[in-house]
């Protein structure tokens, strides 16, 4: 059955379950272009903070904390287009799109240390692949996906391709792991081939002039409040029932936490966020680690199962859930009141702040990376405080130097292991014992769930076959073409919901596809053959 579009949106309402880049991209689209009344659109959200994983937050006594950054580039064409039409955070007669190019014109990526061994820079002018690894690459960009089925990235390559610079630069800037989707990797190369001739210096990737909550989300909730949408924060839902026949799947019920219920008339709207990757996280503190949780402590997760076992067409959250010891990672966020670590990096590595990028330690058993961000990178940042943040893949491994797994440290034993890496703990120490900097761990158990192998349906169609008035939105709904964990991903699923559901005069933006360019080809492959 061909979706019916509402041509007469005056009167209905729209429920948007969750508040990440997805839903507040689709309130944009619902009020710019669909027509509807901000005061019809309603944002229900679990927690007390909108964003979803782009989030940031803190101050220079208790410490900073981001869970992670998403990464940017020019040819995400659907956010570009979302945020060319919202005011910037400090300035209004400036939008989010240009403040980011201006800032990214000024500060451009060219890192110069990018792989770190026994405290020294690495030289990654090669990829170091082997012939075959080579062939192996470009046999894998041309492969279907449908032949690939569910393999991991380990199926397809021999164990040396794991220590090669290509892998650790590849990796550590995109989060795979060894047991990661293949089909992932391939969506990933074809997506981003223009970017593989400069990857070992992360050329081509943009930021944002401040956190990506302050610099995206923060202006996007107050365009959206203007306009008179509204946020129900902790509010979570908790279960939805739908009326399903043969042609026509319509959701019906939205059952709260609470007990209270929200009842859909015939011409009211529900978009969806099923899963979410910074779910269940925890932060620690400088002398606790954080704590791993799981199902129990999730809202997206839950209300997924409940949502997939009334209609295999709503997907099978499992492959993407139920293995937290193959999804989780741990990221930590230090606050210095002090400038020695910052003036010792930009000195080490050629690289002044806001241009380098990640720096991944080869011999860390945590595979633990480090990014310094441009300072300030909170408004509310002072200019004598610096902060930077850093990961680890590896978090079930005791460290090199701390006799610890990453999960079981507190975060001055993280910043213990990363001066041993660096080689300068007699630099450090009296910055820590004089009390000037401060290590916030977070646990996040489902941060590479996308990443997970996963058979074709097991992420539903962001507007399921005979859905009539409910949309899937986010990271976990499908896309074909474009790449998960990225922000493009979510804003093309709103787009899609919103022009499927609505009549407009506008259609979803094409993905940006440079495996079709000749050009983005050759480089590709000297590349990898270098």
């Amino acid at each position: 059955m061909k979706i019916k579009k509402n041509k007469t949106p005056q009167n209905s309402k729209v429920y948007l379950i969750g508040s990440g880049i997805a839903s507040l991209a689709s309130a944009v689209y619902l009020l710019k272009d669909a027509k509807v009344k901000g005061a019809n659109i309603h944002i229900l959200e679990k927690s007390t903070i909108a964003g979803g994983a782009l989030d940031g937050a803190g101050n220079k006594d208790d410490g900073f904390v981001v869970r992670g950054g998403r990464m940017h580039e020019p040819h995400y064409t659907c956010y570009w287009d979302l945020l060319s039409n919202i005011p910037s955070l400090e300035d209004p007669l400036l939008t989010v799109t240009e403040e980011s190019n201006e800032f990214n014109k000024r500060f451009v990526s060219n890192g110069q240390a990018r792989l770190i061994k026994d405290g020294k820079i690495l030289d990654v002018s090669s990829y170091g692949l082997s012939l075959l690894e080579q062939t192996e690459l470009l046999r894998l960009l041309f492969a279907s996906e449908k032949s690939l089925g569910k393999k991991r990235i380990e199926d397809w390559f021999d164990q040396e391709f794991f220590v090669t610079n290509f892998w650790y630069i590849w990796s550590s800037m995109f989060a795979f792991q060894k047991w990661s989707s293949l089909v992932e990797m391939r969506r990933y190369m074809r997506r981003f081939i223009h970017m593989i001739d400069g990857l070992n210096k992360l050329g081509g990737v943009m930021r944002t002039k401040y956190n990506q909550y302050d610099s995206v989300v923060v202006p996007l909730k107050r365009y959206l409040e203007k306009e008179g949408v509204q946020f129900t924060m902790d509010s979570e839902v908790v279960d939805i029932d739908f009326d399903l026949s043969a042609d026509k799947k319509t959701a019906t019920v939205l059952h709260l936490k609470n007990k209270n219920e929200i009842v859909l008339t015939e011409n009211d709207y529900v978009f969806i966020t099923n899963g979410s990757i910074t779910d269940s996280t925890d932060n620690g503190a400088w002398n606790r680690a954080a704590k791993l949780k799981g199902l129990e402590e999730s809202g997206s997760w839950k209300l997924w199962k409940k949502i997939a076992e009334k209609d295999t067409a709503f997907g099978n959250p499992s492959p993407f859930c139920d293995a937290i010891d193959l999804q989780k990672w741990y990221s930590f966020t230090a606050t210095f009141k002090d400038s020695t670590f910052h003036d010792h990096m930009e000195n080490f590595s050629g690289n002044v702040d806001g241009t380098g990028g990640l720096v991944t330690l080869t011999d860390s058993n945590w595979l633990m990376s480090i990014v310094i961000a441009r300072q300030p990178h909170f408004p509310n940042q002072p200019d004598d405080v610096k902060i930077f943040w850093g990961y680890g893949l590896y978090p079930d491994r005791k460290g090199n130097y701390i006799n610890k797994t990453m999960a079981e440290c507190t975060g001055a034993e993280i910043l213990e292991e990363l001066w041993f890496h660096l080689k300068v703990q007699e630099m450090m120490k009296p910055i820590t014992d004089a009390g000037k900097v401060n290590c916030i761990p977070t646990a996040m158990p489902f941060i590479d769930s996308l990443f997970m192998p996963r058979k074709m349906g097991d992420r539903p169609k962001v507007l399921p076959k005979g859905a009539t008035n409910f949309a899937f939105l986010g990271q976990f709904a499908e896309v074909p073409k474009d790449v998960v964990f990225t922000v493009e991903y979510s804003v093309r699923t709103a787009q899609t919901a919103v022009y499927g559901l609505f009549k407009t005069d506008k259609k979803v933006l094409p993905v940006y596809e440079s495996i079709h360019s000749p050009e983005a080809l050759i480089k590709a492959a000297k590349a990898i053959s270098r």
